[in-house]
C-alpha cells in the first residue's frame, strides 16, 4: 500500500488509466490525488461521479505549460505521467502537437518534478516506443530517453524517474476493440493481416503494474510486465463471431508484431518473476538492484507479441469484455 498517506498527482487523469488509476489510488488510501488534465468537460463528469470524495483535486493545465506544472506539483510525494496526444493518424497527421506534447511535455515534466522534490515519478509507455515506425512510437521512445536521463539530473534531491512499458490496454479509448465492436454492426470485421498479434492487458493490471513499480522503483530503469499476447483476427473472433473478416492489408506505421523487448537491450534485462526490468545504461546512476532474486536474460533474448509463450484464448477475452 505504497499510496498510503500520499499526494499522489496524475496527468491525464480524465483517461481510462487516469479513472481506473484514481479508483485505486482511493482504495489504497491515499491522502489526496490531483487529477490534472485540460479538458474541462471530462473534469466535470468526474467531479459529478466523485461528488462526496473530499481527497481529490481537480486541476486545469496542459502539460506543454512548465509555469502550471511546477505549481501543480508543489507539496506532491507522487507524480504518474499518463497524459499524451496517443491516436496514430492523428500523431502523423498533426506531428508538431505530438511532439509538443509527447516529448517537449515529457522534459517539463522531468524539469518541474525535480525542481519541486517530488519524490516518485513513473512515466506511461507503449510497445510502440520499441523500434517506432509511427511518430507516436518515436515520441514515446524519446520520452522514454527523456525520463531515464532524467533520473541522473536530480543531484542529490531524493528524486526517483522510472518507466513503465506495456501493450494495448483492453478497452481504452481509441483501441481496436471499439473498433470492432462498431464494425460488428455492419457484419464485416476489417483485420489488416491474419498474422499480426498483440499484447494485452486490463487497465486495472496496468494500474496495479504501476503501484508495483512505485514500490520498488530505484530510478532510470524500464519496468515491463509479463502479460499475454494473442493474433488480432482471434481477438475479431472473440468480439463478433457472427461477422464475415474482410482483409484490408496492413497500413503505414503498422507492425504484424509489438516488441516490449528489443534483442538490443537483452543485455541491460533482468527476469523478476512477474515482470523485466531494463537497468539504466549510465554507469552515474549507480544502480541497485531490487530484488535478491533475480536473472539476468539470454543475450539474444526479445520479447515480442509473436515469440511470447504466454497466450489469450478467444474464450479468455470473451470473459474479459463480457466481465
Amino acid at each position: 500500500m505504497y499510496l498510503k498517506n500520499k499526494k499522489v498527482l496524475i496527468t491525464g487523469g480524465t483517461g481510462t488509466f487516469g479513472k481506473e488509476f484514481v479508483k485505486q489510488a482511493l482504495a489504497h488510501e491515499v491522502k489526496k490525488i490531483y487529477v490534472f488534465s485540460r479538458d474541462e468537460l471530462k473534469q466535470s463528469e468526474m467531479q459529478k461521479f466523485y461528488k462526496d470524495e473530499d481527497r481529490i483535486s481537480f486541476l486545469i493545465g496542459d502539460i506543454r505549460d512548465y509555469n502550471r506544472l511546477k505549481r501543480a506539483f508543489t507539496d506532491i510525494n507522487i507524480v504518474v505521467h499518463a497524459a499524451a496526444q496517443k491516436q496514430v493518424p492523428s500523431c502523423e497527421y498533426n506531428p508538431y502537437e505530438a511532439i509538443r506534447t509527447n516529448i517537449i511535455g515529457a522534459q517539463n515534466i522531468i524539469e518541474a518534478a525535480i525542481d519541486t522534490k517530488v519524490k516518485r515519478v513513473i512515466f506511461i509507455s507503449t510497445d510502440k516506443a520499441v523500434n517506432p515506425v509511427n511518430l507516436y512510437g518515436a515520441t514515446k521512445l524519446c520520452m522514454e530517453k527523456l525520463a531515464i536521463s532524467g533520473a541522473s539530473y536530480v543531484g542529490s534531491k531524493d528524486v526517483r524517474i522510472s518507466v513503465v512499458r506495456y501493450g494495448n490496454v483492453i478497452g481504452s479509448r481509441g483501441s481496436v476493440i471499439n473498433v470492432f465492436k462498431e464494425a460488428k454492426k455492419t457484419g464485416k470485421i476489417p483485420i489488416t493481416d491474419n498474422r499480426m498479434t498483440r499484447f494485452w492487458l486490463t487497465v486495472d493490471q496496468g494500474v496495479e503494474f504501476v503501484l508495483t513499480a512505485l514500490k520498488y522503483m530505484k530510478g532510470g530503469e524500464i519496468f515491463i510486465p509479463k502479460i499475454p499476447s494473442m493474433r488480432v483476427v482471434e481477438l475479431a473472433e472473440a468480439i463478433a463471431p457472427e461477422c464475415k473478416i474482410d482483409m484490408i492489408g496492413i497500413r503505414q506505421g503498422e507492425k504484424l508484431h509489438e516488441t516490449l523487448i528489443s534483442n538490443e537491450e537483452s543485455r541491460n534485462v533482468l527476469n523478476c518473476g512477474e515482470f523485466f526490468i531494463i537497468k539504466p545504461v549510465f554507469d552515474w546512476l549507480n544502480y541497485e538492484v531490487p530484488f535478491a532474486d533475480f536473472s539476468e536474460v539470454d543475450g539474444d533474448f526479445s520479447y515480442s507479441s509473436d515469440n511470447n509463450t504466454e497466450r489469450l484464448s478467444v474464450s479468455e477475452m470473451e470473459n474479459i469484455l463480457n466481465g
